[in-house]
């Protein structure tokens, strides 16, 4: 063979040999084009066995979920029939990811728990194998954009997401029942549909869904408002309309409001505040004691006044000190003033037995903590929360977009930048301190009012991080930021009571899977 021969065999065989590899990378990607819809099958069809191989204690496992049912496997309802849904959509490209996180979450949820009852798990193992594979064949792709539409299509596309906002918001409150006595199955059916409304949030945002959402509520942003506010009145209409659930949605109505004031202080000012919590007690423990010789909107208004005159008292230290040693003076308040409340200074926060006896609110005849109607005890303390919390945050937003707010804003990238530019950085950081701490006042009246009591425990360290944990988490300078930061940091633990002693642990974990896949918040600027 000559030379030239050689050469033309080697060519060929290198030819060959990348047409070979070439064929074998067809027929894996031809393989690998299988596996979403074989993971979907997967999913769909553990939804549809048995999940328990026995039936428990307490009766049938949630959702014709156990043997005795197996008879009807395809009368599929709760988590199973969210299963159902999940493999459904996971057959649309973008949905995969999204469907197979929600997947995995419910399966791993209920083969958990019912290994911890000593049940063997039929359908968790098949379902889980299915998620799985969804997640291992899902690719990223960039978000489709979408155009935005006129004033036509966006007021009712805008009407019909806030009303299924209200539903998913309604639906995650009731998931489970209200406790273990009417519902032994109920934590691991909340952490299912929290799985579930995971990955229907994900795949609309996979679609551009929801940042087209956010861009038509930002271009009509009055008409969202009221929207929102209507919708959020409508919360007492929905199956969370008892007055457990009134009564839990107020408390985080308040506690709400009162992040809204800490995101000023820390979201737009950059000032790290430890020891806000004070403020929230100051106006709770002004209004208790002008109670009964005031009416309710003259003693909130004088509770959120003497919490604004303490916020300058604070603020004002700001002017020589920042960082680590304005974390240090606040926190340095909050300590003083809970042990000034402990130990009853002044006669005016009764100690060791705190304040009782505090009336409710009542208008026109009408008490605040009584049914009205059909609608449950509570449900006006909710509404009066509700339109506390909306005109916070119609407060932050108007305050963000003026020139105190920018100012604040450079004030948080870097103070000594914005002096030498000319803003009046003392005074800026006062006003900051003085409008959060008349929020936290204001809510703090409503807050004694509500519970009817009033005592120093309420106003510790934990609750400060509480709600500096609720402004991180929702997102730090955004309006809606607080609102979900507080609803989630609320909501979860009255949940995973169901959990016993695992609920602070499950609920540690939730808050580090947040700020490790959403740095910026669950609502970034």
């Amino acid at each position: 063979m000559t030379l030239e021969d050689s050469q033309v065999h080697d060519l060929a065989s290198e030819v060959s040999a990348g047409r070979q590899l070439h064929d074998g990378r067809r027929s894996v990607h031809r393989v690998r084009r299988l596996f979403p819809a074989a993971g979907a099958a997967l999913v769909v069809a553990g939804a549809l066995l048995p999940w328990a191989d026995t039936v428990l204690p307490g009766g049938a496992y949630p959702d014709r979920a156990t043997l005795q049912f197996f008879d009807a496997p395809h009368l599929v309802t709760g988590f199973r029939l969210h299963l159902v849904l999940l493999g459904t959509a996971a057959l649309l490209p973008r949905a995969r990811k999204p469907a197979g996180i929600g997947v995995i979450v419910i399966a791993l949820v209920h083969a958990a728990f019912l290994t911890g009852l000593g049940a063997l798990s039929i359908g968790g193992p098949v379902t889980l194998a299915g998620g799985t594979l969804l997640l291992w064949a899902s690719r990223t792709a960039p978000r489709p954009e979408w155009k935005v539409p006129g004033r036509a299509i966006a007021w009712p596309a805008l009407i019909t997401a806030f009303a299924a906002l209200l539903w998913l918001v309604s639906a995650m409150l009731t998931a489970g029942g209200q406790s273990r006595a009417t519902n032994p199955y109920g934590g691991a059916e909340f952490l299912a549909f929290c799985g579930f409304g995971l990955a229907l949030v994900g795949t609309l945002s996979a679609y551009g869904v929801l940042a087209w959402l956010a861009t038509l509520t930002e271009r009509h942003r009055f008409f969202s408002l009221t929207i929102l506010l209507a919708c959020a009145m409508m919360l007492p209409f929905t199956e969370a309309g008892t007055g457990y659930w009134m009564t839990v949605a107020s408390s985080i109505g308040v506690y709400a409001a009162t992040a809204v004031g800490l995101n000023i202080v820390v979201g737009l000012a950059g000032l790290l505040d430890l020891g806000y919590v004070a403020f929230l007690g100051i106006g709770a423990f002004t209004a208790a004691n002008l109670a009964h010789t005031l009416p309710f909107p003259v003693a909130a208004l004088a509770g959120a006044a003497t919490a604004g005159v303490f916020g300058v008292v604070v603020g004002s230290p700001t002017l020589r000190v920042r960082g680590d040693y304005l974390a240090i003076v606040t926190l340095a308040f909050g300590e003083i003033f809970f042990r000034a409340a402990q130990n009853d200074i002044g006669g005016l926060t009764g100690g060791a037995n705190s304040i009782p006896g505090i009336p409710p609110i009542a208008m026109f005849g009408q008490a605040f903590d009584q049914p009205v109607g059909f609608l449950p005890a509570g449900s006006l303390y909710y509404a009066l929360a509700v339109l506390m919390v909306a005109g916070a945050m119609l407060a932050l937003a108007n305050v963000k977009r003026s020139r105190t707010g920018r100012a604040w804003m450079a004030i948080s990238q870097d103070e000594d930048v914005a002096r030498a530019m000319g803003v009046r950085t003392g005074r800026a950081k006062i006003l900051a301190f003085l409008v959060g701490a008349t929020l936290a006042g204001l809510a703090g009246a409503v807050f004694a009012h509500k519970l009817g009591t009033v005592g120093y425990e309420s106003f510790d360290f934990s609750e400060s991080v509480t709600l500096l944990a609720a402004v991180v988490l929702g997102g730090m300078g955004t309006v809606p930021g607080a609102i979900v930061g507080a609803s989630l940091l609320f909501v979860l633990p009255e949940k995973l009571r169901e959990f016993s002693d695992y609920r602070l642990m499950l609920f540690g974990l939730a808050l580090i899977l947040i700020m490790r896949f959403r740095p910026k918040g669950l609502v970034s600027s």
